[in-house]
C-alpha cells in the first residue's frame, strides 16, 4: 500500500512509477485521507506480506507537514511487523528527514524499514536563496529520476532496508533547529501566508482545487488565502497564468510543476 503526499508532482510522479513497478494498487493521497476521516485514525489493513511505503517531499531538511499529520493518525489494524518504507523526493539534500520519520511512525507503534531519497527539480521559491533549477540542471534531475526509482523499487522488492539519504552538511541544524521552526511558524495549522494574486487572474479555480489543506478559496471569481498553509508551493507553481506571488519575492522567480501534471 503507497500512499502519498505531493504539491507540485513530484512525488505524486515518484509515487505512481513505483506502484507500476511493484505491480500495486494506485498510490492514496494523504490529503484526501485526512479529508475523508477529519477526526481520529485513519485506519488501514495490510495482507502479511505487504508492505507500506509513504511517498512525500523533503521540507525544510524534514517530512513535509501533512505526510506527519497523517503518520500522527496513521493505524493498523492487527500490526505483525509489516515493512514500512519511506521516498522522499528533494531538490538537494535531506538532512535528519528519516530521524524524524521514524521518531513519528515509532509514537504509532510502526518501524521505519528502510529510507530513499531520490533528486527531482527543485519548486521551492518562497525565499530569497532559493529557486528553480536551471533548464539544463532540471532536465538532468528529470532524466536520472526513473532509474532512481526503479533501483528504490528493487530494493523494497528484496526487502532491504536502511537509510540511502543524501544527508547533506549540518543536518543538526537544519532538522532539529530550522526544520521545527518552519513547522511551527510557516507550515502550522494556524500559519499565515503571504500568498495573494495579481490582476492578471483569470479566476480559474485551479489554485484552491489543488490546495491540500482548503486554505484556498474562491469569492467572487478570486482565491483567497486563509490560514493553515503547508507550504506546499502547488498554488503559485502550477498557476496557469503565473498569476499566484508570494510577498515581493516571487515575481522575478521562476516556476516549476512536473510535466506529466
Amino acid at each position: 500500500m503507497i500512499f502519498y503526499f505531493s504539491g507540485t508532482g513530484n512525488s505524486l510522479w515518484a509515487a505512481r512509477r513505483l506502484s507500476r513497478v511493484l505491480g500495486q494498487a494506485e498510490p492514496v493521497a494523504v490529503a484526501d485521507e485526512l479529508r475523508r476521516h477529519p477526526s481520529g485514525d485513519c485506519v488501514y489493513e495490510l495482507g502479511g506480506g505487504e508492505c507500506l511505503i509513504l511517498v512525500f517531499p523533503v521540507h525544510s531538511w524534514g517530512p513535509a507537514e501533512l505526510m506527519l499529520r497523517f503518520v500522527s493518525r496513521l493505524s493498523i489494524r492487527d500490526y505483525a511487523g509489516q515493512k514500512v518504507y519511506a521516498v522522499c523526493t528533494c531538490g538537494d539534500t535531506c538532512g535528519w528527514t528519516d530521524r524524524i520519520l521514524g521518531e513519528a511512525l515509532r509514537k504509532r507503534g510502526l518501524s521505519l524499514a528502510g529510507c530513499w531519497s531520490v533528486r527531482m527539480p527543485n519548486n521551492y521559491i518562497l525565499m530569497k536563496g532559493f529557486g528553480v533549477d536551471a533548464d539544463d540542471v532540471r532536465e538532468a534531475k528529470l532524466a536520472a529520476a526513473p532509474a532512481a526509482v526503479d533501483a528504490v523499487a528493487e530494493a523494497i522488492r528484496a526487502h532491504e532496508g536502511g537509510v540511502h539519504l543524501t544527508v547533506g552538511s549540518r543536518p543538526w541544524l537544519k532538522s532539529r533547529i530550522i526544520n521545527p521552526l518552519f513547522r511551527r511558524f510557516l507550515a502550522g495549522p494556524d500559519s499565515r501566508t503571504k500568498y495573494h494574486v495579481a490582476d492578471t487572474c483569470i479566476g480559474c479555480g485551479l489554485c484552491a482545487r489543488v490546495c491540500p489543506t482548503g486554505t484556498v478559496t474562491m469569492k467572487g471569481g478570486r482565491p483567497e488565502w486563509g490560514r493553515g498553509c503547508v507550504q506546499c508551493t502547488a498554488c503559485i507553481n502550477r498557476c496557469p497564468v503565473r498569476a499566484v506571488e508570494y510577498g515581493g519575492i516571487t515575481q522575478t522567480q521562476g516556476r516549476y510543476h512536473h510535466p506529466d501534471l
